[in-house]
């Protein structure tokens, strides 16, 4: 059976694409939590279960989905516990089927974390320096690249020629964009980049038997190792930052890290606020989204994101070292961070 339609795949469609690569299944095909692609979990005849993964059409070409794979491949190699594609008979990890990739994952197994210790903190902060140490090897020469122009100034580009936000709010949205791809660019200058994971939130870990491991390199990207470091440890108040120095004590005890890269965080966080939103924007299509995301587009909406933008820039002005002082004001009282600020996806609204 060919496979014709990314938004309505169907078991049959899922489980023939995995027969046809020498699986033998049960049938059971059950839709694992994912927006951005279309994942599932498969049982086979001798009780183990597999995971595949059929690739959004048009977001990755197939020499950047093999890139991620090989640097998965290159960790595994070298004794990190990442989740790494399973190989086909031809020796291939992805494979095309009626326009969609696909991919098959061991099905792993533990539990994800709600907060950390400060020996898992110390604990994962050694291994995501080993992944670091890896990802400077190579380079990914098809992969995006952390930058102002490609997550900010390109999403906002995106947003206005789409006519996604309201008209009395496009000048003030616009206006906090490039002030913060100013401010990104301005405090990442000369801070090294290399390939990293992207997208390396408590979601993307699990701890099972074996302890923790990284999972879905989907956006991995080349960029500064801060970007990976404030993503797991994301919350800014003096615990959040006490965590951070553990998690970076621990760090350092394989790779260096500059605590002059700590300024990238604030303007980073604020990267990922505007790419969330083009990210709703490009998927509007997608029947899954409205659904999931009903509040997108609302005046409502663009009015917090707006606000949440220039808050992070009074933010930076006034407890970023290297911005203080650029506008009047003393240290602002901090607001409280919720998990809609570390997690793309996450709706508690």
């Amino acid at each position: 059976m060919k496979i014709n339609s990314f938004y309505n795949l169907s078991p049959d469609a899922v489980i023939n694409a995995l027969e046809k690569e020498g699986f033998d299944l049960t049938g059971h095909c059950m839709p694992l939590n994912s927006y951005e692609n279309r994942v599932y979990d498969l049982r086979c005849e001798d009780g183990s279960h597999i995971v595949a993964k059929f690739y959004r059409p048009g977001r990755w070409t197939q020499e950047q989905i093999l890139e991620e794979h090989a640097f998965l491949y290159e960790l595994e190699e070298n004794e990190i516990p990442v989740c790494a594609p399973l190989r086909f008979a031809d020796g291939g990890s992805l494979h095309i089927d009626g326009g969609i990739f696909y991919a098959a994952w061991p099905r792993t197994g533990g539990r994800a974390a709600d907060e950390l210790t400060d020996n898992d903190l110390e604990i994962l902060g050694r291994m995501l320096a080993r992944i670091h140490n890896n990802g400077a090897v190579k380079s990914a020469p098809a992969r995006m690249k952390l930058s102002a122009g490609a997550f900010a100034l390109d999403s906002l580009d995106f947003l206005l020629h789409g006519n996604f936000m309201p008209d009395n709010l496009r000048a003030r949205y616009s206006e906090a964009v490039y002030q913060i791809a100013e401010m990104y660019e301005r405090v990442s200058a000369g801070v090294p980049t290399h390939r990293i994971h992207g997208d390396c939130h408590l979601g993307n870990l699990l701890s099972g038997s074996r302890g923790w491991f990284f999972l879905d390199f989907d956006d991995f990207l080349t960029g500064p190792a801060v970007q990976d470091v404030w993503m797991l440890v994301p919350a800014r108040d003096r615990e959040g930052l006490r965590q951070r120095e553990v998690f970076l004590d621990a760090y350092r005890q394989f790779r260096e890290f500059d605590s002059a890269w700590l300024s990238l965080i604030e303007p980073l966080r604020a990267m990922r606020y505007i790419r969330h939103s083009a990210w709703l924007a490009a998927r509007w299509v997608d029947p899954a989204f409205p659904r999931a995301f009903p509040y997108f587009g609302t005046n409502e909406y663009w009015h917090r994101e707006t606000t949440d933008l220039e808050e992070q820039i009074a933010h930076c002005r006034c407890n970023v070292p290297c911005f203080m002082g650029s506008a009047n004001g003393g240290a602002e009282e901090e607001r409280e961070l919720t998990n809609s600020d570390f997690f793309w996806d996450y709706d508690d609204r």
